[in-house]
């Protein structure tokens, strides 16, 4: 009994530096620093292990992509810019692109659905398999700065909030509150520049 409660002990401190670190992260990308990509890294490395040990493979799995997307990221954003070395900019995709983009990574994550209800053990199966589908595409779209990643981070986080209360990671849950109020912040301020230097190429 000791030896559960230190584990949970230990899980529940490994989950608040992941969550700082998380946290810490989305800050530095509300304001387009590379720093945020670091951040990122340590804390999907922890995340990655502490979501295999609850049975959300699907969310362990995306966390291993995103330590892959921290680096790729931060590699974008310093020299992702048409001219080389030039800092990425913000852009944003259009109406009908989003709604194609929604109905292919929908149909994915149907698709893995059904493969993780069926033949591994994985809880919230479709609900995760959405998540996570839709998460690895919106981490690409924050990687070339695309004005919309944050409407879908959004859906994403508040649908998140939900299975991790279920599975008792209330940090991780309260950190997805966070980070659903962020995005929303982050919209905003990324949208403002992104019409300032719409105006200004008009």
């Amino acid at each position: 009994m000791q030896t559960i409660i230190d584990s949970l002990n230990v899980m529940t401190i490994y989950e608040a530096i992941a969550m700082l670190l998380a946290i810490a992260y989305i800050l530095l990308a509300v304001k387009q620093s590379l720093w945020c990509w670091p951040a990122a890294f340590v804390s999907t490395l922890i995340y990655t292990i502490l979501f295999f040990d609850v049975s959300l493979l699907m969310d362990s799995a995306l966390n291993a992509y995103y330590l892959i997307m921290a680096v790729y990221g931060w590699y974008s954003w310093k020299f992702g810019g048409k001219l080389q070395e030039q800092e990425l900019e913000v852009s944003s995709f259009s109406l009908i692109k989003n709604i194609k983009i929604i109905f292919v990574l929908t149909l994915i994550s149907l698709a893995f659905g059904y493969v993780m209800a069926n033949y591994t053990s994985a809880d919230f199966a479709y609900i995760d398999s959405f998540t996570t589908v839709f998460a690895v595409f919106t981490t690409y779209m924050l990687a070339k700065k695309i004005l919309e990643n944050w409407v879908y981070w959004i859906v994403i986080d508040v649908v998140s909030i939900y299975i991790y209360i279920q599975k008792g990671l209330n940090l991780t849950a309260i950190l997805f509150v966070i980070y659903t109020v962020l995005a929303f912040v982050a919209f905003k301020k990324w949208k403002e520049e992104y019409d300032k230097k719409a105006t200004k190429t008009a």
